[in-house]
């Protein structure tokens, strides 16, 4: 997985799975007055923005307010911007580098501030601005001398775990979480945020023949755990409720939400699992319990990454719909789902992602479960680019009107 993006991942849990109208009337009328109309806006490798490193300031304000006016044109209502892509920032963050994703070299200063940019001219449009973080992910290659003079993963060398051809954080070591979320928090305490925003990425997902070495942090703090996997769940679970509880407190108006891989357990694993087969599942090869972020009000929205077509054999949208309804039922979690705008029209998906009506259907068969509150695509250059005219399509037949995101 060259890119390290949401999408490259996507398509490698796709494989190993493989193996193994008009606002809604009625009850979904209601819904729709309050409802998530979001896109992902990812900085990682350029992935969305800006479109090359080394632009100038201006070209990449510009860039950027692009993106805001193509989100505001498909009457979306929210979006969230990866602001922390790889132990970096996109704000002037006094703990980490300024990233290299803008100037091409980490830790040059772009010259203006992305993030403070970004909430200003995304509340200007009416837009909720979510900041989106990466606790752990260091850097997408294994050499730490690459990294700026004075990166905290240079000064503190025995926090980074070398793993699948890339530097990671351990979340393994309280200091490791203590500053992680020092680091990400400094941004809720500068800028009026709706909402701090992690992805999928907890710890790695898995690597043949690699192991993730956090022995010395094991032996020093698993003892009171049945199992080292025990032991990084609570580290995980940790990093999320701790996070919550200190974004409450610095804005009690920002809300803290998760995007997950959209697979918590299958069924034959666990009876309370999904009917999927095969594959990555959160909680057994991410050690993120997902299920109980959202039963226990950890968190304040969830965004499951159902980034599967209908119908398909070993992770069905029809089927993971519904089931993560049924986790949301009676908590007051919100949950939207997420939707893989970025497949559609891609010449090597299925012949589902053919089909620019495939994701209109996808929000159609969403409208059946009120615990749905909505929809987050991936990404912003497909939003803006409508492949096969699928974006317009979901506009036509779901969006006629603007609406807020809940609250």
């Amino acid at each position: 997985m060259g890119r390290l993006t949401r999408r490259a991942f996507a398509a490698a849990a796709l494989s190993t799975l493989a193996l193994g109208a008009a606002p809604a009337r009625g009850q979904g009328h209601a819904r729709a007055a309050t409802e998530m109309r979001g896109m992902w806006l990812a900085t990682v490798e350029n992935r969305d923005w800006p479109s090359e490193p080394g632009l100038s300031a201006a070209r990449q304000r510009s860039e950027l307010l692009a993106h805001l006016d193509a989100a505001v044109g498909r009457r979306l209502n929210a979006v969230i911007f990866q602001v922390r892509p790889t132990a970096d920032a996109l704000w002037p963050s006094p703990y980490e580098p300024w990233s290299q994703y803008l100037t091409g070299v980490q830790g040059k200063d772009p010259g203006w501030d992305p993030l403070g940019t970004a909430v200003t001219e995304a509340h200007a449009r009416g837009l909720h601005l979510h900041a989106w973080f990466n606790p752990f992910r260091i850097a997408n290659h294994t050499d730490p001398s690459r990294l700026v003079a004075g990166h905290p993963a240079r000064r503190h060398p025995d926090w980074v775990v070398t793993y699948g051809g890339r530097l990671y954080y351990n979340p393994g070591l309280p200091e490791v979480r203590t500053f992680v979320e020092d680091a990400m928090l400094d941004a809720v305490r500068r800028y009026p945020l709706d909402a701090v925003h992690f992805d999928d990425y907890f710890y790695p997902y898995p690597v043949a023949g690699e192991t993730f070495d956090d022995d010395d942090a094991y032996d020093a703090y698993g003892g009171g755990f049945p199992t080292r996997a025990a032991w990084r769940r609570n580290n995980i679970d940790t990093l999320i409720r701790e996070t919550g509880s200190r974004t409450r407190q610095i804005r009690p108006t920002a809300q803290f939400g998760v995007s997950p891989f959209g697979v918590w357990r299958n069924a034959s694993t666990d009876p309370a699992g999904s009917d999927t087969q095969g594959g990555v599942q959160s909680y057994d090869d991410l050690y993120a319990d997902t299920r109980t972020w959202v039963r226990e009000n950890w968190i304040d929205y969830i965004v499951p990454q159902l980034y599967w077509n209908i119908g398909l054999a070993a992770a069905d949208y029809a089927v993971l719909v519904p089931w993560w309804a049924g986790v949301a039922q009676d908590t007051a979690t919100k949950l939207y789902a997420g939707e893989a705008l970025y497949k559609v029209g891609d010449p090597a998906q299925s012949a589902a992602w053919q089909d620019p009506a495939e994701l209109s259907r996808h929000l159609t068969l969403a409208k059946k479960y009120p615990q749905v509150r909505g929809h987050v695509f991936f990404a912003a250059k497909e939003v803006a680019a409508d492949p096969l005219g699928a974006m317009t399509r979901v506009v036509a037949d779901h969006y006629g009107q603007p609406t807020s995101p809940p609250r």
